[in-house]
Formats: structure tokens, sequence, C-alpha cells
């Protein structure tokens, strides 16, 4: 390998500015072809303003970019760039109405003796890509109908296809089941041996060291650790992202020591939703944390959202507080008492162009006012209230929430959830995408939660998440298998969660 090939990716002293707030300060990083260097730091740190300029959507302010030994492409140049670099997001990045042929060949497709797409060859050469990935699905088959798995593999085989050797995987394991996970891995490491070079972005941690080689730390938008990953355990490496040293709540001895009330706050009675739900019976009490663990598709997230209104079952029962609850009416669920986090804030959670007070209030507008108008006054004194409480970053609640870190949109989400005072509060993956100071202050909301005496039900396959529970009631193809008392085993409960009780 020459020297100019050595390096997948080079930054040299590079810094960002957007306006007169620099954002990125000297960075510099070197990724051997070949490596898997994980990125971690905190919401907020530069992660993904380093991966904006390694992938050519905006330019620095200074210092300099090389992408395998050479100077990066000008901005304009996509094609260019998309032959060196591809980053496969945690979002999607197919286009759903194109079939997986057009995706994989999307601005490459091959063409005739007149110009034109070929789509024989297209679709044969879309099939031996389809067979080398071990990927049964039909060409013409449209992106939308693809698994999270078939969509990442289809992701990082376009950016094969298009030349790149260098690819950036954004949380990539965000949906994916663990087998799903393993199967991601194998492909990683496959692909490393055949001088493919990965820059893995992930919160979870565990994943980091089983996956990567190397790690870059980023924290305030600076380097502050560049090393293997057997030099820093995961202790230090916790420290070097968050500046001192942090034990996530859910690690800890047992933190909520306190015995739940007798009295129910949810209870589910035999409920059942065509395939997902069979005959679900279960009861949190108040002043309790439950878990519901499960993998995706277990029925945990359809449970979640039948307790939230958004789904009317075929059968059973949910009361709150020991009274029967309007199921399939959102609005009617939340004046009952049910206080809901979505599992993805991006698709169903977030107002992304409103402000952050605008979202923290969003469930409580008819409360502010009278005759259809809200008090500014009184939304802006609960928003106040609310980003002290919660801890939340944000130059005031007027600030478009999409302009805050991910941390901080999930703050506001759980808070825009309690804003109704809820009896019960229902959390789906309520840590997912955030980073590890942001789930500490997560967890310790939740528990400020139940100690104000609501019914928390979490619905999760973390094990992190599910630590902070009093206990854990696992879901296998719709049906409640096994429970678990605090002090469970991670082997035990990830058996559970796998069918393998």
């Amino acid at each position: 390998m020459s020297a100019i090939e050595s390096h997948a990716a080079e930054a040299r002293g590079v810094s960002k500015r957007f306006g007169p707030i620099e954002v990125l300060h000297g960075v510099d990083i070197s990724i051997p072809v070949g490596d898997a260097r994980a990125l971690v730091g905190r919401n907020g740190a530069g992660k993904s303003t380093l991966v904006g300029l390694l992938t050519g959507l905006y330019g620095a302010s200074g210092g300099e970019l090389r992408l395998g030994g050479r100077p990066t492409p000008s901005l304009g140049d996509r094609r260019g760039w998309r032959e060196r670099v591809a980053c496969v997001y945690q979002r999607w990045m197919v286009i759903p109405h194109l079939t997986v042929a057009e995706n994989l060949f999307l601005n490459n497709q091959p063409r005739n003796g007149l110009g034109l797409v070929d789509w024989r060859r297209l679709r044969d050469e879309t099939m031996a890509v389809l067979d080398d990935w071990d990927l049964d699905v039909a060409p013409d088959l449209e992106a939308w109908r693809l698994t999270v798995e078939q969509r990442q593999i289809v992701e990082i085989a376009r950016a094969l296809v298009q030349g790149s050797r260098f690819i950036i995987l954004d949380e990539p394991t965000a949906e994916l089941e663990r087998r799903e996970v393993n199967r991601l891995f194998d492909r990683i490491r496959a692909l490393q041996d055949q001088g493919v070079t990965f820059l893995y972005i992930s919160h979870h941690l565990e994943e980091i060291y089983e996956i990567c080689r190397t790690v870059t730390v980023m924290r305030d938008g600076r380097i502050v650790a560049d090393a293997p990953l057997e030099a820093l355990p995961k202790d230090r490496l916790v420290a070097a992202m968050v500046g001192e040293m942090v034990t996530p709540l859910g690690k800890r001895a047992p933190a909520f020591a306190a015995a739940a009330q007798a009295l129910p706050g949810l209870e589910v009675t035999g409920l059942s939703l065509g395939e997902s739900l069979a005959d679900v019976n279960l009861k949190v009490h108040r002043g309790e944390c439950v878990g519901l663990a499960g993998l995706a598709g277990s029925g945990k997230d359809r449970l979640a959202e039948i307790v939230a209104g958004l789904a009317l079952p075929d059968a059973g029962a949910v009361t709150i507080h020991g009274q029967p609850a309007p199921l399939g009416d959102v609005v009617a669920m939340r004046e009952a008492g049910v206080g809901y986090v979505a599992r993805d804030r991006h698709e169903r959670g977030l107002f992304p162009l409103m402000s952050l007070g605008d979202n923290l209030t969003a469930t409580v507008l008819p409360k502010l006012g009278a005759l259809g108008f809200v008090s500014g006054k009184r939304q802006a004194g609960i928003v106040e209230a609310q980003i002290a409480e919660l801890g939340i970053v944000a130059s005031s609640g007027a600030q478009p929430i999409g302009e805050l870190s991910g941390g901080n949109q999930q703050k506001a989400m759980v808070g825009r959830a309690l804003a109704s005072d809820p009896r019960v509060l229902v959390l789906a993956a309520p840590t997912q995408g955030v980073d590890i100071a942001s789930k500490d202050a997560l967890y310790r909301i939740i528990e400020a939660a139940r100690q104000r005496g609501m019914a928390v039900l979490v619905v999760s396959d973390d094990l992190d998440e599910l630590a902070i529970c009093d206990r854990v009631e696992v879901i296998f193809r719709g049906r409640l298998t096994r429970g678990f008392a605090r002090g469970w085993s991670d082997q035990d409960m990830v058996a559970a969660i796998e069918g393998l009780y």
C-alpha cells in the first residue's frame, strides 16, 4: 500500500465556524485504511459537525482535510465525494418509492450505447450485489418495504458500488435486534478484511469495544482522547467524554429502593391485538417503575401505543387508578392521566421548526388561556420552570427545538409528557440516541416522577434503561413470558428477551 493510501481520512488543525461561533477547534484525526474507528462524545461535542466536513456537507473554516491521501473534492463535486466517503445515517437515506435497484445505483446507473439506463443490466448487477450480501429481496421492491436491517445493507452496498472505501456509520444499531447487530458486525469485519474503513458513531459503548479497534473522543469541539480501545477502559472513556467520572444511575447500587404502594396506577387486562398481543395482563403500582422488555416486533411498542391511545385493541381493558380508560383516543387518554414519550422523537415527537417552549407545552395549551387564546405570560412561566427543572440547555424557550442537541430534545419530550401532571408515564426507549450524561439526567427525571407517585412503564430492550426499573416483565411474540426482580443478571435477561428462557 502506498503512503498516499495509508489513511482513509485525515484532519489536520481543522476548525469550523458558523458565523461568530467556533464549533470545532483545531481537530487532528488520522484513520488508517481498514480501521474501525469509534467516534464518541456527548451530544453537542462536535461529532456531527466533523462528519459534515468529512462528507462535504460544508467546508472547513481552517486546517486541512484529506481522503485517501488526497485533498477533499470541491463542495460542488458530489460524485467526487461519493466515490471517497459515504455516511449511513440512523434515519432513512434511501428514497422510499424508488426500487432497491434504483437506490443501489442512484446517480450511477449502467447506460447503453444511447446513454439511456440499461434496465436489464441494472437488474442483473443488482442481483449480483444482493447475492453477494445474501439479501433475499427483489430488485424491483420499493425501498419503503425494506426492514431496517435490509435498508442498512442497501445503503452500505450502495456506497461500495459508487466506489467509496470509507464508510461512516451513525448509530447503526439503534433500531436493530441483537441477531441483526451480530450480522452487521460480521459484515463490517469482512469488509475490513477487504480494506474498507469504518468510522463508527454510537452511544452504546459496549458495541464499540466489540467492533472497533481504536477510538476518538470529542468534547466541546475538540479531540480529547485518541487511542486503541484496549488502552482506554470504559471508565476512562466515559471520563474523557464528560470531563469527570460519571457512573450511570442504572448501574449504581439499587437506586429505587422504596417499596411500591399497593394501589394500582396502571392495569392492563386481557389485552389482545392481531398478531402483536395475546391476552396480556400487566399491573404497575403507583410509585413503581416497571420495565417492559422485548425484541423489535415483540409487541411491547404496540402495548405502549394502546395505553397512549394511539391504537385500539381487539380485546381487553386498561384502567388508570382503577377507572376504565377511553381506549383509542389520544386526547382522552391524556386527560385520563397518561403521559407518553414515543420511541422516535424525530418522527413522532418533535415539532422541529417550533420553539422549545411550544414543544414543552403542546399538551397543555388549553389550560394556558381562555376562548382559544394562550396567555404568553403563563406559557413563559411554565416553560422557564420546566427548563430549570429538567436541566435543558438552551438559549431560551424561544429557541427552535431542532437546534438543540439530542439529549436536550429528549428531555423536552419527557417534559412535555410530564406537563399535564400524569398519573401514568409511559416511556418508549427514553434514552435512545443520547449521550451518557443526558442518560443520567433522564434517569433522574424518571426517578423523580416515580417518587411523586406516578406509575412508570419503561418500554425497552436496552439493559441500562431496564436497570432503573423496580422489576421487568419480558414480552415475546405478543405474550408475557417471564418477570425479573431488581438484581437480575444480564445473561438471564438477554436469554429471556431472545426467547431462550
